[in-house]
């Protein structure tokens, strides 16, 4: 029998997405389940997108270019600098969704064996990526009790060798929803500078800041031109996930156009979720400050109601909708199956996810859960309820 490759093999599940099957078989026997795994909003779409779709008058759907409309692209680049954000079209490519942007920068500026830092727990596929490009992640931990801001430059620093090449933050943080200070970017814009290396920002939670804090792009900075690629997305901001637009950003024009190729090759993103995504971009601000205030309650009862439950713990995130919790049992892996085969209250379960892979660090965050807050308070409250009876019955 031929024999797939060592890195299918390497490559990891999702720890957001591995525990489906569980979760359909659970459905289908009539269990309803409450699902806390994944950051797919329930906020609605803007109508704006959704119109666009309605009205395209289209005979022939065609591919687009392969960097993204002319006309897109542009709408993109006043959008940033709506946000203070220098770029022009020519900065940027239009991509299918933001993980396609992540691929496309590894792919510019990595070679097989090359090496990335990335401070943990991170976006979980980040892993995955890494493996599909042939390179390694050197983690750093940020620490739970530190609210898991960024570690000291100097465990950085430690790090970098003759193989690193870039360093990697998602800001807002997915999964702690965790907000890089000012100073934290000032320090991790020095620290590439200094030793001539890329800064990747996955910035596509921006909109998300809360308690009155702001977000730092690293386009904003200057002197970091040639080292600052960002992954974007409309997925979260417009609740679009399944629109699967994104883009990748630069002022350095070698990356832009090595990236290009990349771009190339797969031909084109989607030119019907294109219609949509530059529709979106007319979205008033007042969806965005009602959006924000939904999230806050939402975070603030969670981490309330989580915290009345003995023996756990959590985060507190200042961002995006995600909150990494600490429970008080030992594999979380087996604990988040067992919700969706053995426990259940009055038809219905939860769905969370372990937070072991969201680290790269063998061992690392056993006992721990990504909450995605994208459920209104009436199905949070339950969720909670679940979770605290499942822990006092759960035999582990």
């Amino acid at each position: 029998m031929p024999r797939i490759s060592k890195k299918g093999a390497q490559m990891p599940p999702s720890p957001i997405r591995k525990l489906v099957p569980f979760a359909e078989a659970a459905k289908k026997r009539g269990i309803k389940v409450l699902h806390l795994n994944i950051g797919q909003p329930d906020i609605k779409t803007p109508p704006q997108a959704l119109d666009a779709i309605k009205d395209a008058q289209i005979e022939v759907l065609a591919y687009s270019q392969t960097d993204g409309s002319e006309e897109y692209r542009t709408k993109i680049a006043a959008y940033y600098a709506k946000n203070g954000i220098a770029v022009t079209a020519n900065d940027l490519i239009v991509t299918t969704g933001g993980s396609e942007a992540l691929l496309f920068a590894l792919g510019t500026i990595l070679d097989p064996e090359d090496e990335i830092i990335i401070p943990e727990p991170f976006y979980a596929n980040y892993n995955g990526f890494a493996t599909s490009s042939g390179v390694t992640i050197k983690p750093i931990t940020s620490k739970f009790e530190d609210n898991f801001a960024l570690p000291p430059i100097s465990e950085f620093e430690a790090l970098i060798n003759e193989h690193t090449k870039a360093i990697l933050i998602c800001n807002p943080g997915n999964p702690t929803g965790y907000l890089y200070t000012h100073e934290e970017i000032l320090q991790l814009a020095e620290l590439v500078k200094k030793h001539d290396l890329f800064l990747i920002a996955d910035e596509v939670y921006r909109e998300f800041a809360y308690d009155g804090k702001q977000h730092h792009s690293i386009l904003k900075e200057p002197g970091l031109e040639n080292h600052a690629i960002v992954v974007d997305s409309v997925s979260k901001r417009y609740s679009m996930c399944g629109a699967r637009i994104g883009c990748m950003v630069s002022k350095n024009p070698e990356v832009i156009q090595t990236a290009l190729k990349f771009a190339q090759a797969r031909l084109s993103p989607p030119t019907l979720a294109q219609i949509a995504s530059e529709a979106a971009l007319e979205t008033p601000d007042s969806y965005f400050e009602e959006v924000v205030t939904e999230y806050v309650a939402r975070r603030n009862f969670l981490v309330s109601e989580l915290s009345k439950i003995e023996g756990v713990k959590v985060a507190k995130p200042n961002g995006a909708f995600y909150c990494i919790a600490e429970l008080p049992i030992k594999n979380a892996d087996h604990f988040a199956q067992w919700l969706l085969e053995n426990f259940e209250i009055d038809g219905e379960t939860v769905m969370v996810a372990p937070a072991a892979g969201f680290y790269a660090s063998e061992g690392l965050g056993q006992n721990q859960i990504r909450i995605a807050y994208v459920l209104n308070q009436e199905k949070l409250k339950n969720a909670v309820a679940i979770l605290a009876k499942a822990l006092k019955e759960y035999p582990n």
